[in-house]
């Protein structure tokens, strides 16, 4: 398996931690997200993965470098030049991602999800896309049909609605941050640069399958505040790691 690591990002909700690091450098349990992370994809199975970096990029390569990648095979999408989003970042990273379909993980997520199963769904189902979401609160939602595809988006706090397929009824359920893409999804990206992959999906559901995985019963937290690396900390002890 390979897989996509979105450690570009600014980490403005992490200040004042970041105004000196890189988000992916930010500890838990002592060990660095990127870190953590790389050796999740490693224990289920991933020897070859991307990362890209832009805010103190320098100091992840420095990192990398210095722990030998874990042991896995580690390419570097660079985007210190300017910073892509999520759909404009995995499109830099296109090339690396031919012929097979292939797993995504912001580096700010901690979860015991089951990577291996999430993949197998995915490649069971023949979807586009497989997007592990749960029932819990957000600002934002994705909005999926009966049958569990992708439909359309919600701003909960807005009321803005996004509606890609009509349905008759329509279930809101969180994004994770973790997915399974065919490299198909690269047929579906606007010539760019910078945009994100939330836009693509929807456009993608209007004629496709992006399916929706449930882990309502697994730990998951968004380390994406400082308020949370408290949580994250007992977290990290329960989670395998390679």
């Amino acid at each position: 398996m390979k897989a996509m690591i979105f450690a570009a990002g600014l980490g403005t909700r992490l200040r004042p931690l970041t105004e000196n690091k890189p988000k992916a450098l930010v500890e838990a349990g002592g060990m660095a997200l990127l870190e953590i992370t790389i050796r999740r994809l490693k224990y289920f199975g991933v020897r070859e993965a991307v990362v890209n970096i832009h805010h103190f990029g320098k100091m992840i390569l420095d990192f990398l470098e210095r722990h030998q990648n874990f042991g896995i095979d580690i390419s570097v999408s660079d985007e210190r030049g300017l910073l892509l989003d999520t759909g404009g970042g995995l499109q830099k990273a296109a090339p690396h991602f031919k012929g097979a379909s292939f797993l995504v993980h912001n580096v700010d997520v901690l979860s015991d999800i089951d990577l291996r199963a999430l993949y197998q769904a995915h490649l069971t189902s023949g979807a586009l896309a497989t997007l592990a979401v749960r029932n819990r609160a957000s600002s934002r939602h994705l909005l999926f049909d009966e049958a569990g595809f992708l439909a359309g988006w919600r701003h909960n706090r807005t009321g803005e609605e996004r509606i890609s397929r009509p349905a008759a009824r329509y279930q809101p359920l969180a994004f994770s941050g973790l997915y399974v893409l065919s490299p198909r999804i690269f047929e579906f990206m606007p010539p760019g640069p910078v945009f994100s992959i939330i836009d693509v999906f929807l456009e993608a559901a209007k004629a496709e399958r992006l399916l929706a995985y449930r882990h309502d019963d697994s730990l998951w937290l968004d380390v994406g505040k400082v308020a949370a690396l408290e949580q994250a900390e007992a977290l990290v002890k329960k989670i395998p790691l390679a």
